[in-house]
């Protein structure tokens, strides 16, 4: 059994929903980001997704795009966000980590060496933002072969049809964008996630996660509710973004407040 099935399935016994924050490879530096890293499983942190930074990312709101932006003057690059899985992997085998970002530098690493290069750095999930499921070919049995879900995406407007088309194959656990638009830009409301979760488990059995509309505990609390795991990503970079110099330097508190974030967000799952 995979790390993330294996994760949802410990949760789903103990009837409690699953916190994945969300981290920036090598924001503001590699070596704050592989400290925050570590830590957020102590914190509460179910599962992991990390940002591979990338120059144009279109389904971010300018909070992840200044955390990207960030990573890369640091001179953050795929080597790096694997270097910083396999340090993590060193005191941690049981927290799934999700690498989510897009296609280009993928397609530029080389698929079928970027799901090699993965796997070995134990990594156990994909989610590519801008590749849709037509375009899946061209990952997909890399990743297969290399033990890593390709988490698939769906959204408010997704129709059932495709519904079924795309999560026929799926596996990991699903993502919910449950807003119409970038990140940070709105909140998800209770009423859209009651209509929209159940259409999507009478498609899939997978656990689904809620995304890109998720910033206070309240919201934590309400995607549980109705899904199986609440993503939280702009308020926690918020959070970090608030504690730097003006060099965009970590100070003494960036590391303290942002893992006090993610331990009152995550106490919000029970």
């Amino acid at each position: 059994m995979s790390r993330i099935a294996s994760c949802f399935k410990n949760l789903k016994r103990k009837k409690r929903g699953a916190f994945i924050p969300y981290i920036e490879s090598g924001d503001p530096d590699y070596q704050t980001a592989l400290t925050l890293l570590k830590a957020m499983p102590i914190a509460g942190a179910d599962l992991i997704e990390i940002g591979m930074p990338f120059s144009d990312p279109m389904a971010d709101g300018p909070t992840v795009q200044a955390a990207a932006s960030r990573s890369l003057k640091a001179g953050t690059t795929m080597q790096k966000t694997f270097q910083m899985v396999r340090e993590f992997r060193q005191e941690n085998q049981m927290t799934p980590i999700i690498l989510m970002g897009y296609v280009n530098p993928i397609e530029h690493y080389g698929y079928e060496t970027f799901c090699q290069d993965a796997e070995q750095a134990g990594v156990d999930g994909l989610i590519i933002v801008d590749m849709p499921y037509e375009e899946l070919n061209c990952i997909q049995t890399y990743a297969k072969k290399h033990h890593l879900d390709l988490i698939r995406l769906v959204t408010p407007v997704t129709p059932q049809e495709r519904l079924k088309m795309i999560l026929k194959d799926a596996s990991g656990f699903i993502y919910y964008i449950s807003i119409t638009g970038v990140t940070g830009a709105k909140t998800a409301s209770q009423k859209n996630l009651k209509k929209t979760i159940p259409i999507i488990r009478s498609v899939s059995d997978l656990p689904i996660a809620v995304g890109f509309g998720i910033s206070t505990p309240k919201h934590v609390r309400n995607a549980v509710k109705q899904a199986d795991a609440a993503v939280v990503a702009s308020a926690l970079l918020k959070t970090l973004e608030s504690t730097l110099d003006q060099d965009n330097h970590p100070t003494i508190d960036t590391v303290e407040k942002v893992i006090q974030h993610v331990s009152i967000l995550a106490e919000n799952t029970l």
